[in-house]
């Protein structure tokens, strides 16, 4: 993959790439609102949240084509702070949220994505399309006096026929035509049908009403003392926590998508930076939205400006055009994000279960499952220890000893070298000292280590458990061969060669 210049990142397709984010932004206000009111905040602080960090991701970030929004994954981190202690405390952990992400990227932490194992990202893709699919469910319900429950009769039957046109143009418009984003034509269309049909349909207005001024900068309101610190941090950290994972990882699918490498420490700085300043007038927080950035690339979306547009167009619908936004079917938004989690999932990955190792699999199936039920930060960091313990495991067992009658090439009945091949590290040194008989070991042992790698302190304990063994058992015992890292490692532990 190559990485794009200043011109690639803005220039191309510009009509096409302002669409796409016009497509997007009509994507990404039904799902603010959502995530500000599972936070329990006015909807206008996921909206605030969703313009600020889009539009400055997009023009600062590191990865041109992804979008950064309110999410949801933040949204329920915040939910008992809110509750226990008020909106202000919120903007506060914003604001602190985004100062350890920007030291994050400050300290080029970004490249630790790389250590993220392949079914880790299949199974975080897995997931999410379903949990995406799934929260579309909830627009098929109704509040009622006896309390929520699921659309029935008519309504129900225009809510199913809307969703269904709408994926239905979503699929079909591409063999047609590519001149604008089919997502666009879908919520467009279904919009105006069901205007002029009059269809008793629910609207983006019966969510909230999203009119509003320009956000306002303010410092948080609450007292800059080490109780507020205290109160504010754990929730911080974990917003910073969560919202990096899930920004790094649907920033590594873009790099996949787009065939292009982006920039993964100045993404983590821009979302810091842009986490500080939503906080500062009054927004919530953020990080990369996988769902609206896989509507963003399939509309055409390839460049800063379609991120931009998006996050431009957030505000023009709080600040004129609400009246507008809000008469959009739900049903056309809901069509659209099912096309999404559709797209998202990694269908090829049940094909491939039965092929590949079991403890991939298990690392798929485990991710995906654990992102459902629980969340994207435990999911991944499951995945990673499995896979992990796996690849622990494996090495382990790849440790070896070739067997030399003789020392240095010369023969004796009293002499015998060890040649060994593998990887000296916690796991393996059971194994490795499996290999020697002590006791019944002949006099002079010496053992070439110019096939092996010592990788940290379990091995040099190894090195002297195994000199100690030898000593008591009146052998003499010798290590050659020892790589300059290795005796470089010996050296610092304060091992002597000599000794060893």
């Amino acid at each position: 993959m190559k990485s794009q210049s200043l011109r690639e990142q803005w220039l191309p397709n510009l009509p096409g790439n302002v669409l796409a984010g016009l497509t997007t932004a009509f994507a990404l206000v039904p799902e603010c609102i959502a995530f500000a009111l599972v936070a329990q905040v006015n909807p206008l602080m996921g909206l605030y949240g969703a313009f600020i960090i889009c539009a400055l991701t997009a023009i600062f970030g590191g990865r041109p084509g992804m979008i950064s929004g309110a999410a949801g994954s933040m949204a329920v981190v915040i939910v008992a702070l809110v509750v226990e202690h008020g909106v202000q405390y919120l903007l506060a952990t914003v604001v602190l949220g985004g100062l350890l992400m920007m030291l994050f990227g400050l300290l080029r932490l970004g490249k630790l994505i790389r250590m993220v194992p392949h079914p880790v990202m299949i199974g975080f893709v897995n997931g999410l399309a379903i949990i995406i699919a799934m929260a579309q469910l909830e627009h098929f319900k109704q509040a009622t006096p006896q309390g929520t429950v699921w659309l029935h009769g008519a309504p129900l039957a225009i809510m199913c026929a809307l969703v269904a046109l709408t994926m239905l143009i979503v699929y079909v418009l591409p063999r047609l035509t590519k001149a604008v984003p089919p997502a666009l034509v879908a919520i467009v269309g279904v919009g105006v049908l069901s205007q002029l049909l009059n269809l008793p349909t629910r609207t983006l207005g019966d969510m909230a009403h999203i009119a509003g001024a320009f956000p306002t900068l303010h410092l948080p309101q609450v007292p800059f003392t080490l109780e507020t610190l205290r109160i504010v941090f754990p929730y911080a950290l974990l917003m910073a926590i969560v919202g990096l994972l899930e920004t790094l990882l649907t920033f590594n699918l873009t790099d996949d998508i787009t065939q292009t490498r982006g920039r993964p420490n100045r993404e983590c700085l821009a979302l810091g930076v842009s986490n500080v300043v939503s906080g500062m007038f009054g927004g919530m927080g953020g990080c990369a939205m996988i769902g609206q950035t896989m509507i963003n690339l399939s509309s055409g979306g390839r460049t800063r400006v379609s991120g931009a547009t998006a996050g431009i167009m957030i505000l023009l619908f709080v600040l004129f055009l609400s009246p507008l936004i809000e008469r959009i079917p739900l049903a056309a938004l809901v069509g659209v994000m099912f096309v999404v989690a559709q797209q998202t999932f990694a269908w090829g990955s049940l094909r491939v279960l039965g092929k590949v190792p079991r403890n991939d699999a298990l690392v798929i199936v485990a991710v995906t499952v654990i992102t459902v039920f629980t969340d994207l930060a435990v999911a991944v960091m499951c995945g990673i220890v499995i896979a992990a313990l796996n690849f622990a495991w494996q090495h382990a067992r790849e440790i070896r000893a070739e067997v030399v009658e003789g020392v240095g090439g010369v023969e004796g009945a009293d002499a015998r070298t060890y040649v060994l091949h593998g990887t000296l590290f916690f796991a393996s040194t059971a194994n490795f000292q499996d290999l020697f008989r002590p006791l019944s070991d002949v006099h002079d042992v010496m053992v070439d280590c110019r096939h092996l790698h010592v990788a940290d302190h379990s091995a040099i304990v190894a090195f002297e458990t195994l000199r100690e063994r030898y000593r008591k058992a009146g052998r003499n015992l010798r290590f050659v061969n020892l790589s300059s890292r290795n005796q470089h490692m010996l050296e610092r532990a304060g091992v002597s060669l000599a000794e060893v």
